[in-house]
């Protein structure tokens, strides 16, 4: 790798795909049936032709749905055209009216001997389901559901750790036309009952126990006081994971077994539903009041991840693909629809850097994982650790590192280059739990360029616009979508107007998705996320976004990590804001006035004098949400003395703590 490239020199990609690649890609086949010429020619028709598109996808993708003699399977592809957030409760457009298929089925379309799943816990590989042995397991699941009464549109919920029983459970659920909803089991039982006892699941799946950090955590004290606060949960399905435990006094519990025994036929059956069937319900992080229930819809789901695995993952049934993730988090969703493809999903639970283990690259090598999905907090973390991946595994057969969840910075790209493999494509992606996936993509045909996120997604009329809503270029602003597109939610949980729905995204800019992200497009096409809008700096009216100063600051080895915040000072000269940092320390190293002024030269010099921290501040712990991210809006919250209004949602609640009543923030 030449120096231009490591340091990202505006005329050097980081990687470019080798012809024999692009001439092999998904894409560059979908681009030949549609008849455009490259990507950008392909993302503007995609976006100008919606009808087209999304119909050229289900072909392409091979959907299968109820046939119609002579006919396509829909009636039309979209009614509303570009509406987005009517006034009436019919929430936003309707896609491929007419079309009933099941999401399951889709998944499932596959019943060789391959590998569907592998699975790998802390302690190595565990097990591994080929097609044909899921087919039956789901197949003895769904007709237990369905003996127990379970019917479309009843919710089946998961508290379950990312095992393959939790995605049997699912598939059998959605065969029936059910609707899946999961917690992970790091969750707290009021963090299960803000999200749980919002949708009174009529069956809980439940592990006995899981593994953590070397540890086995009991779960079955929480599902006892959250089956005692649901009276609608009629079933309890305990998987003994680790252990066989008595199941005591847990109201109408069976464990796994019980459970499937007895039925009299396995056949699985698949219940088709019109395309808007809803099939998830998703939660917002709720870190600022309950939280928030997404319907998502098994169509749109199903279209929109077989979108992004085969155009821009570029997946195959040759591949195996990995996220780490939990059940709690959308990305678990995303990965298990890598079924549909035919490829092998990998499945991980435990914690991913443990002493001396190297757990998640012994997986890589074993499993021949070919894409790889993680963190951005995973990368640096392992760049940090010393971690060296192409010195110590084999990693040939790994074409793709996915990284989401937080912004992806430079040095990040530089670290992966450099560190863990220089032949492969990597892509930071970005999108969220409301829409079930990404705005921004990789690109299979395209280069990668440091720091920024390869493309905006096929079919999502992805723009940033400033204060007056206006399109900008070459500078940061609000991401927005401007068209509909199908894995919108179909709805809100308990919302019969529709006014949540339209209040969380459509407020902002009228007939415009806001997601709220702070962004920019750059000369290259590509996107770069600067942090969520809601937690942008604004000292002096000059604003920036948080992974700014977290780019500057985590390049110091000293730094473990960060979390930045602005707090309101009054002066003479009125209410202005000012920076605040606060800095996690590699274990037995103290923030001196060194390196706070080593830090302060490096953000002035990077970023603008506006945006040097007042305060720098080393704290023990940084709180973070269960789906593992960095939360400035609890601590600004805390800073100013505000309540925090559900804690339940943090992973570590008492690191809040830490930042109560500092004197340093006094003056």
């Amino acid at each position: 790798m030449t120096e231009s490239q490591r340091s990202g020199s505006a005329s050097t990609p980081l990687w470019s795909p080798a012809p024999e690649r692009v001439a092999r890609a998904n894409l560059t086949r979908f681009m030949a049936q549609v008849a455009q010429r490259d990507y950008g020619d392909l993302y503007r028709w995609s976006v100008d032709n919606p009808e087209r598109f999304w119909a050229a996808v289900w072909r392409f993708a091979a959907v299968i749905a109820d046939e119609r003699a002579g006919r396509e399977p829909w009636d039309e592809v979209l009614v509303g055209g570009r509406r987005m957030a009517p006034p009436d409760p019919v929430l936003g457009p309707r896609w491929f009216t007419g079309a009933k298929l099941n999401f399951a089925e889709n998944l499932l379309c596959h019943r060789d001997d391959r590998r569907a799943i592998v699975f790998w816990n802390e302690l190595g590989r565990q097990r591994e389901l080929s097609f044909r042995e899921l087919v039956l397991e789901v197949g003895r699941v769904a007709s237990a559901l369905r003996r127990a009464g379970v019917r479309a549109g009843d919710r089946v919920a998961g508290f379950m750790p990312n095992i393959p029983e939790t995605v049997v459970a699912m598939l059998g659920a959605a065969s029936l036309g059910a609707i899946w909803s999961s917690c992970s089991p790091d969750f707290g039982v009021s963090g299960v009952l803000d999200r749980f006892g919002q949708i009174q699941p009529k069956i809980l799946f439940c592990s006995a126990s899981y593994r953590y950090g070397g540890r086995e955590l009991d779960c079955l004290e929480r599902v006892r006081a959250i089956v005692a606060s649901i009276p609608e949960i009629e079933r309890v399905v305990i998987v003994p994971y680790l252990s066989r435990p008595e199941l005591g006094t847990i109201r109408n519990a069976a464990h796994w077994d019980d459970f499937v025994n007895g039925v009299e036929s396995h056949e699985l059956r698949f219940d088709r539903m019109p395309f808007d069937h809803p099939l998830y319900v998703m939660y917002s992080s709720g870190t600022t009041g309950l939280p928030k229930c997404m319907v998502h819809g098994a169509g749109g789901t199903l279209l929109q991840h077989l979108k992004e695995h085969l155009l821009h993952g570029d997946l195959t049934r040759d591949d195996t693909v990995f996220y780490f993730t939990t059940c709690g988090w959308m990305m678990w969703n995303w990965l298990v629809s890598g079924l549909a493809v035919g490829a092998t999903i990998a499945l991980f639970d435990g914690a991913p850097l443990l002493p001396r283990r190297r757990l998640l690259w012994d997986m890589a090598q074993q499993e021949r994982v070919s894409v790889f999905g993680t963190s951005a907090r995973y990368l640096a973390l392992a760049e940090k650790e010393g971690i060296r991946p192409a010195e110590t595994h084999d990693l040939s057969a790994m074409t793709s590192i996915l990284s989401t969840g937080s912004p992806l910075a430079p040095q990040s790209f530089d670290y992966v280059y450099e560190h863990v493999k220089r032949d492969v494509r990597l892509s930071s992606i970005s999108g969220g739990t409301d829409i079930i996936s990404c705005f921004a993509l990789g690109n299979p045909i395209g280069a990668v360029w440091r720091g920024e996120l390869q493309t905006r997604g096929l079919g999502m009329a992805v723009d940033v616009l400033d204060e007056r809503g206006a399109p900008v270029r070459g500078r940061a602003g609000e991401l927005v979508c401007s068209a509909p597109f199908p894995s919108m939610p179909v709805a809100f949980w308990n919302d019969p107007d529709g006014a949540k729905y339209r209040s969380a995204y459509f407020d902002a800019f009228p007939n415009v998705w806001r997601h709220g992200d702070w962004s920019e497009i750059t000369e290259h096409d590509g996107v770069v996320i600067y942090g969520r809008s809601d937690a942008t700096l604004n000292p002096g009216g000059v604003r920036i976004g948080t992974a700014e100063i977290y780019r500057q600051v985590e390049e110091f080895p000293e730094i473990v990590e960060s979390i930045v915040v602005g707090q309101d000072v009054v002066s003479a000269f009125g209410t202005d804001v000012r920076i605040i940092l606060f800095v996690r320390m590699r274990e037995g190293v103290l923030l001196d006035d060194s390196l706070r002024d080593h830090i302060r030269k490096r953000i002035r010099a990077s970023t603008s004098p506006h945006h040097v921290p007042r305060k720098i501040i080393q704290v023990a712990d940084i709180p973070r949400t269960i789906s593992g991210k960095i939360t400035e809006l609890a601590v600004r919250d805390v800073i100013h003395g505000r309540p925090v209004k559900n804690v339940d949602a943090l992973a570590n609640p008492a690191a809040l703590d830490l930042y109560r009543d500092l004197p340093e923030l006094q003056d």
